[in-house]
């Protein structure tokens, strides 16, 4: 059997209320859900396994057409998010029109929170629901026989019309029998990062649930129960990819800082190994301190990326972000001293907000000096809290998210939080905060004074001259 995992083109994703800049600097990072299946698949099967990132090997829909005719796989997996969603529903149709034998499966967050929806999409055979490696291995082992399948936890597919979904399947807690993602399998000196001090970049997660209740965040295929990889086994991916020329590391865990005891094991074992690589994390505010940083700094983490979300104290009990601004204040100046460079995110636009709290938390980014800032217009995503109390607020008038993911469209706008605030006016302010912040002659001094390479200084001038000319 062959198999072929596709991480689709991006050309028509839904960029959101935000300016176009946030999505076009980012780089390319490389799929690691697929890539996970990849590896599972080839140390576990024998079937013939490829991945194509069409996005960092900037392939478009006629060459992916051809690809596919010449590779003519049996099985087409791909992950599916509700941003993504059209590209995805395009791969189908390209595949199922040079073979309709050729059967698609569909794994991801949006797949998780919108089954029944998406297994009626047109050439959608298969959705894999949760952690996809196990039941993506049993379901193309078994997937001519529909009978073992229906008893394969984690599917969807449709049988004489009728859906059958086996129930979700339990969360792995053993996280260091995964095989490492099959990086092999891609073009991996073609992925950056704008905040990268080298390149190839890589990103990484060594672990998996988050157990903090933020109202505007969820990630429902994943669970809220934290399970971690061990530090050795985390070192030992790290290690791995410093011998295919990787060093350095975005890990993408929602908070690595959660287990104090593993990032000083993660720490040392890097130190231990001499190590040559540099990498950063992200981390919440009250989980961190002097000593945890210190250990960091020592094991050259270079960049920690921390969500702050507002300078507001009532818009953060609103976003249930359990944090206070003095200790957003205390930790970001313990993590300048250490030597580490920080990251801030924050929202705009959030329920209850006015513009007397949208400046506050732009002032507050001011205020806080980190080396980068991401802003973002606030979105109440699918499934979380926040969105479902707007819909039963009336504050959001129709299940939007439901309604595309039922229908999806080129056209779709996905809603800000109408209810102080137009979107217009939200993304005049935006604009504001990013030139308010990025165009202080001082940050511009100080960010040149620590561009290390050419490369670095293409990347961030690039970056500066599109934020000088960001419009509304």
């Amino acid at each position: 059997m062959k198999i072929l995992l596709i991480n689709p083109p991006s050309e028509n994703e839904l960029l959101g209320n935000n300016p176009s800049i946030i999505e076009e600097e980012r780089g390319y990072n490389p799929p690691l859900g697929i890539l996970y299946i990849a590896g599972y698949l080839e140390k576990h099967t024998d079937f013939g396994v490829e991945v194509l990132d069409t996005q960092a090997e900037e392939i478009g829909y006629d060459r992916l057409k051809d690809i596919i005719r010449t590779k003519l796989p049996d099985v087409i997996g791909i992950t599916a998010m509700t941003f993504t969603l059209i590209d995805v529903i395009k791969v189908i149709n390209l595949a199922k029109s040079i073979h309709p034998s050729i059967k698609v499966v569909l794994g991801g967050p949006h797949v998780h929170i919108y089954p029944e929806e998406t297994i009626n999409i047109v050439g959608v055979d298969f959705l894999v629901l949760g952690e996809g490696e196990i039941a993506f291995k049993e379901l193309v082992e078994n997937i001519s026989d529909r009978t073992k399948l229906k008893n394969i936890p984690g599917l969807v597919f449709k049988e004489d019309g009728r859906i059958i979904n086996t129930g979700a399947r339990p969360l792995n807690d053993d996280l260091d029998s995964l095989p490492f993602p099959a990086r092999h399998m891609t073009p991996i000196l073609k992925y950056s990062s704008l905040m990268a001090k080298r390149t190839p970049v890589t990103t990484m997660f060594t672990s998996r649930g988050c157990p903090y209740r933020c109202t505007f965040c969820d990630r429902p295929h994943l669970g809220k129960s934290f399970r971690a990889r061990s530090a050795l086994n985390v070192v030992d991916e790290m290690e791995a990819c410093v011998k295919l020329g990787i060093r350095e590391f975005l890990i993408y865990d929602d908070t690595f800082t959660i287990d104090r005891q593993r990032v000083i094991e993660v720490c040392d074992e890097i130190v231990r190994r001499k190590l040559n690589i540099g990498w950063d994390i992200r981390a919440r505010v009250n989980n961190i301190d002097k000593d945890l940083l210190k250990k960091l700094k020592e094991a050259n983490c270079e960049r920690i990326h921390y969500g702050v979300e507002s300078g507001n104290p009532e818009i953060l009990r609103i976003l249930n972000k359990g944090i206070t601004v003095d200790r957003v204040r205390t930790t970001f100046q313990e993590t300048k001293e250490a030597g580490i460079s920080v990251l801030a995110y924050f929202m705009i636009g959030c329920p209850k907000e006015t513009r007397k709290e949208i400046m506050e938390t732009i002032a507050f980014a001011r205020e806080l000096k980190p080396d980068f800032v991401h802003i973002t217009i606030f979105t109440p995503f699918p499934a979380t809290e926040i969105y479902k109390m707007g819909l039963r607020d009336g504050i959001i008038k129709e299940d939007f998210w439901r309604e595309f993911a039922k229908n999806p469209t080129k056209d779709f706008q996905p809603r800000c939080w109408e209810e102080n605030f137009t979107r217009e006016e939200l993304q005049e302010l935006i604009v504001y905060a990013y030139k308010s912040f990025y165009t202080r002659p001082r940050y511009i001094l100080k960010r040149l004074i620590h561009v290390r390479s050419i490369g670095e200084f293409k990347r961030m001038a690039r970056a500066g001259l599109k934020v000088f000319g960001m419009q509304s």
